[in-house]
């Protein structure tokens, strides 16, 4: 098992480069997935992410572990400077270009393309570009609760702590987020998300708390 995330930050803090460099390994990606569904552009999203790194090493002394675990700390910081930019600039989202090496592997939510017949492969991999075709339509802040809860595998409490917002709002962004893909991949001609339709589940188990 490789080095905690924690002894990571105390080695950094202690001069060391290897382990400032693994820390880039390690959240590079994520951090620019998060940051890239939130403002749609790559290019912008590289130098946000960049950005979100430079502010993290500068006050890495201020990270608590007792606190809450080190990758909710810094995608607080990427989701602040992502935030922080949009209301600067006012600017409105565009859509990324489908199917780019940049883009965030949600086939990771579809069956295995590689099982079955050339045909299933052929059908789990359009269904996978129509799910992240799918999720680029929703609003920035259903994207972004979707990556942290999806991709990132975050708890309600955790993405309600990054992206600073009520619990309940976090679960009714999750809610109506997954009922849109669910209607978007209904028109597309995917049917009905659910266990046996061998499409991801996207709808609520339960009903979300107030907003």
């Amino acid at each position: 098992m490789g080095i905690a995330d924690e002894q990571l930050v105390v080695e950094a803090l202690s001069g060391s480069q290897s382990a400032f460099r693994e820390i880039v390994h390690r959240f590079e990606r994520p951090v620019f997935n998060l940051v890239a569904r939130m403002v749609h552009d790559r290019g912008l999203a590289e130098d946000l992410s960049q950005d979100a790194f430079v502010k993290a090493f500068s006050r890495l002394d201020t990270y608590q572990p007792e606190q809450g675990k080190f990758s909710n700390w810094l995608f607080k910081i990427a989701h602040n400077t992502a935030i922080d930019h949009l209301r600067r600039r006012a600017i409105d989202t565009v859509s990324l270009e489908a199917g780019g090496e940049d883009e965030p592997d949600y086939a990771s939510t579809t069956p295995d393309p590689s099982a079955g017949s050339p045909l299933d492969s052929m059908l789990q991999a359009d269904l996978a570009a129509a799910l992240s075709t799918a999720i680029d339509r929703l609003r920035p802040e259903y994207r972004e609760a979707m990556v942290l809860r999806h991709q990132e595998g975050l708890a309600y409490e955790e993405i309600a702590e990054i992206m600073e917002l009520p619990l309940g709002t976090v679960k009714t962004y999750l809610h109506r987020a997954r009922k849109e893909l669910a209607g978007e991949l209904s028109a597309g001609g995917w049917g009905p998300a659910g266990p046996d339709s061998g499409l991801p589940a996207v709808t609520e188990t339960h009903p979300p708390g107030p907003a």
